[in-house]
Parts: C-alpha cells; structure tokens; sequence
C-alpha cells in the first residue's frame, strides 16, 4: 500500500459525502486506502458512510479521543508507506495528492508536507503556513501585518505565481503528508493535547528531528473550516499555552501568557473605545465578535493551570 489517508469524522459525515468522491476522482497512479475514524459522533450516522463508500476502512471509537488521539487510533489501523491526515470538511479540486506524493519523494530530507489551502470562494487561506508559537508572534499577530508584509511571517509562498515548495516551520494539520517512518520517529500526534496545537506540535518535533516541513503551494485543496466560536477561542489558547509549556519549559510559558494577557487587555481597551461608533462605522457584528473573542480568551489566561503541576500558573507566579 503506498498511501493511508487518515480523517477523523464527528459529525462530518455531509463533509465526507463530498471530501470521499473528490478523493476517488482525483488520486491515481498509487494503491491507497481511505480510513474514516468516527470519534464518537453524536449523530450515530457513521454507518450511512461505510454502506455509501464500501471501499472505506471504518473505524468506531466508543468515546471522543479528541483530534490527536483519533488520528493514531486511524493510524494503527494503517499500512501505506506514506501517511495523509486529511481533514474531513476538505474537497480536492484537482490532483493535490498526487502532487503532495510526487514532491515528498523529491524533497531533500522531507518530514511533513502540506498544501495550499482554500477558502470556498478559493480566497487562500493563510494558515496553510504556520509559525511556531512565541511571545513576538503573540505580541504582532495582526491578520493585517501578516498580508502586508507575508515574507515576515514566512508565508509568502502563499503569494507567489509561480510556487516552489518552500521550507516552513509548519503546516496546518487540515491536510498534512508525511512518511509512515517519520510519523512513528517523531512520536505521532502528542495526545496531550485534545483540539489544536497537535499539528503545529507534530512539525515541531519533525524539525527537533532533523527533518524539514514544507509546503507545496502546486497542491491545492478547499478547506470549508469551522466557524470560531468562544470554545473553540478557549481551546485555542489553551493548546497554545500547553505548547509553549511542553517545548519551551515552565518559565517561558508564564511569559507568553503575560504578553498573550497584555495583547488582550490593549485589544479590549481600543474596542471599548470603538464600540459606540460600532453602527456609525457599519461594524457591528465584527467589533461584538472581537469583544467576545479577546473577552474569552483574557479569561482563559487568567484561568489557566499548569498542564504538569495542575496549579493556577499566575502571571505572577515564579
């Protein structure tokens, strides 16, 4: 088997419905296997899935293990050379895969590759490339910043006519290939974290390896994405707390969750300000959408415990 493609569904099962066919459509020239891992869905429509698409491999987990947990339960059940986490609410409009294969076979010293991704209007989506997290990036992470000047924040492959692949820090766990060696060498998915960071944490530990991630922006795949919403702006920087903890030690964590409290505390303040213009300048629902988002995520730091000691890690702590 030369490729085991990897997606984990809850509740994804309309996603699959169109991620299944575009997959048989547009991968040739390899034998491969697609392995479905419902993560205890509350649905209860996984079955639907295996009678629509018999060439499937499901897998039924009696209880959510979460994004990494699920991934290696798909894995274990995997025999391809090579390895594709694909996320289920994806669509290939052209051959990615077979592009991702062709480059990952090439590419000097390869750890984890990944693609172009694209929004439904096929807009890019910037988080195809990411960067390790850290206190300036906390400190400067502006969606504006970050296109005006993309070279700076190591996206600019993202942009270019022409695209080679690039050398990255990582790419986003929503379409990630990698060698079935590399993924066991570098320990799988870290199951210490439950949604988010796992992927940036896994290319983290490709490059502590000696391996190199890339992306390859010829590949191209429509990632549809979940609305934000305050759980998952509370995960999100939990996860992100979590890794700074996990790779940069105890005290590094403290200060990036002193700057991540510093951004949102400026953020909240210039939002208060704004907020009684919000329906003169016919931004409403954004302004009231950033409100809530820095609201949960300043206290989501406040709240936080050391993942290892189970204490309030406080910025005051020592």
């Amino acid at each position: 088997m030369n490729l085991s493609i990897i997606t984990v569904s809850w509740n994804s099962e309309e996603y699959l419905r169109e991620c299944l066919p575009s997959i048989r459509q547009w991968t040739h020239g390899m034998s491969y296997e697609v392995i479905v891992v419902d993560n205890a869905s509350p649905s209860g429509n996984a079955d639907s899935l295996e009678r629509q698409f018999p060439e499937i491999k499901l897998i039924k987990s009696a209880r959510n293990l979460g994004f990494a947990g699920a991934n290696n339960l798909g894995f274990r059940h995997s025999s391809g050379d090579y390895v594709l986490f694909l996320n289920p609410d994806t669509k290939l409009n052209g051959p990615a895969i077979d592009t991702l294969m062709r480059e990952i076979k090439c590419l000097p010293n390869a750890g984890i590759v990944g693609c172009r991704l694209l929004n439904a209007d096929l807009s890019v989506q910037t988080s195809s490339i990411m960067r390790f997290p850290g206190i300036l990036k906390a400190i400067f992470q502006i969606e504006y910043l970050r296109l005006r000047w993309p070279k700076l924040w190591g996206i600019d492959a993202l942009f270019t006519a022409k695209p080679e692949p690039a050398e990255v820090e990582a790419v986003s766990g929503a379409c990630m290939l990698m060698s079935r060696e590399v993924f066991e060498q570098i320990g799988m998915f870290s199951e210490e974290y439950f949604m988010y960071s796992e992927d940036v944490d896994l290319c983290f530990q490709a490059i502590r390896a000696g391996f190199k991630n890339y992306h390859v922006g010829d590949a191209t795949i429509v990632h549809y994405g979940g609305k934000s919403s305050s759980q998952a702006w509370q995960m999100k920087t939990t996860a992100e707390l979590q890794f700074c903890r996990k790779n940069y030690g105890r005290l590094y964590a403290i200060f990036f969750r002193l700057a991540l409290v510093a951004v949102a505390s400026v953020r909240l303040l210039a939002l208060t300000a704004v907020r009684p213009l919000a329906r003169v300048l016919h931004r409403k629902a954004r302004l009231e959408s950033a409100w809530l988002r820095w609201t949960v995520i300043l206290k989501t730091l406040l709240t936080f415990r050391d993942p290892v000691t189970s204490r309030p890690m406080l910025p005051t702590a020592s």
